[in-house]
């Protein structure tokens, strides 16, 4: 049976230099970002080019991919949040579009290195820190302190508050990461059952009946997982960036 974590593996394609005696090269992961970025940009501009009154299915794809995120932005920041509209889409874009590369049959899954999740969810992080002070001020303390509490376990709540902020990006990045390897591990597993059994002769191939009819059953479960998380990061995001527009609570 094939190692199920070998499918995780990075491999090196063309060294591109050295920085601080790193060695920077271009990677398989690399390359399915591009091509990830590469297909969003063929939906986004190249099926909305004409605007047809009656769209195409690609046409339609790319609206609806729009008023998701639109309405899902306004419906956790409000009007004022739709600032962000770029940043939030092309966050959900690229999310689900290496999500859903990643289970072609000898691709590579992008989103489960935490690597990529911690960037994606740090980038979150910062814009919501950095917009909150700029718009706020000092007020963006607010979101630490929730209005009333008594004094005598204010500063509890006051740290706890702190706590949970800290901890966003590790949350936010784990769960995309932990889901997406979790999924691909068991997907390879039951697909290498598959293979020894079917190895095996006719009472194999009958043993891997089961094995098959799970890994076909998975497969459609990660196509849905793959978007599900997509939808919690994007949703997640959202959240964290009111928090940046409204501190107080």
């Amino acid at each position: 049976m094939a190692d199920p974590i070998q499918q995780f593996e990075i491999k090196k394609f063309v060294t591109l230099g050295h920085i601080g005696g790193h060695e920077i090269a271009f990677t398989n992961s690399a390359l399915f970002m591009v091509i990830a970025v590469a297909t969003i940009s063929l939906l986004m501009l190249g099926t909305t080019g004409r605007r047809a009154l009656v769209p195409g299915r690609m046409q339609s794809l790319a609206e609806l991919s729009y008023e998701f995120v639109a309405d899902t932005l306004k419906s956790s920041a409000g009007t004022e949040g739709m600032k962000f509209f770029p940043f939030v889409f092309t966050l959900f874009m690229f999310i689900l579009t290496v999500n859903m590369i990643g289970l072609i049959p000898g691709t590579f899954t992008v989103t489960s290195h935490i690597v990529v999740t911690a960037v994606l969810a740090l980038l979150v992080f910062f814009t919501v820190i950095i917009y909150g002070v700029y718009k706020n001020g000092f007020r963006f303390l607010k979101l630490f302190v929730p209005s009333g509490i008594p004094i005598y376990i204010l500063p509890l709540i006051v740290f706890i508050e702190v706590l949970s902020f800290l901890s966003r990006p590790i949350s936010h990045s784990v769960r995309l990461f932990a889901n997406m390897l979790a999924g691909h591990i068991t997907l390879k597993v039951f697909a290498g059952f598959v293979t020894m059994l079917g190895g095996m002769g006719v009472f194999g191939w009958l043993g891997a009946t089961l094995p098959l009819a799970l890994t076909v059953g998975l497969t459609a479960l990660e196509f849905l997982v793959a978007f599900l998380q997509a939808y919690v990061f994007t949703i997640l995001t959202c959240i964290y960036l009111n928090d940046a527009l409204h501190p107080g609570h």
